[in-house]
């Protein structure tokens, strides 16, 4: 069973339809969209400030999701995938975005929708993000534009396709 807890009163709130993993972590001023995940080892703290997410956000394995202390909450929009192993902290994140596996998305950044994040990718603080674009490297510079497909073809598809490998996982 998730770990879900409360952090001076305040206790995470959740949508319709959201999958905990077993062993998650979900803990005090977060609030959740219909249609969301939170995959094993996932943790997401909002001790220190809030965390917002909109619809069929997947916070997928290893993901932590922070927020920094009085100056940055994080707020995630809809259609979004956190992938494995990122480092999400004290952001703005649109919709319709991935964030590739192990990217880092530092204090201050604004990550508009219809964006790729780059696997290992490096946002440094205050980094804005332009919408339709991809972002890759260390520290992170647009690469190139995206293209319509991509964004219909990975970023939404992979949305929207969390949920249902939800429905896949036996209960024991």
């Amino acid at each position: 069973m998730a770990l879900i807890k409360s952090v001076k009163g305040k206790r995470p709130v959740f949508g319709k339809d959201v999958f905990l993993a077993d062993n998650a972590t979900i803990i005090g001023d977060v609030e959740t969209g219909d249609n969301c995940s939170f995959w094993f080892n996932s943790v997401v703290r909002g001790d220190v400030h809030s965390i917002k997410m909109g619809n069929y956000v997947n916070i997928q394995d290893g993901a932590c999701i922070h927020c920094t202390h009085l100056t940055h909450p994080t707020v995630i929009g809809n259609y979004v995938s956190i992938a494995h192993h990122t480092i999400i902290h004290g952001c703005t994140i649109k919709d319709n975005v991935l964030v590739g596996m192990g990217a880092i998305v530092m204090d201050g950044c604004i990550i508009e929708s219809n964006s790729i994040i780059a696997a290992g990718a490096i946002l440094l603080e205050n980094t804005h993000v332009e919408s339709g674009t991809i972002y890759a490297g260390i520290p992170a510079k647009k690469v190139k534009d995206i293209d319509p497909e991509r964004l219909e073809g990975t970023v939404k598809r992979i949305a929207s396709s969390y949920p249902t490998y939800a429905t896949w996982i036996d209960k024991d």
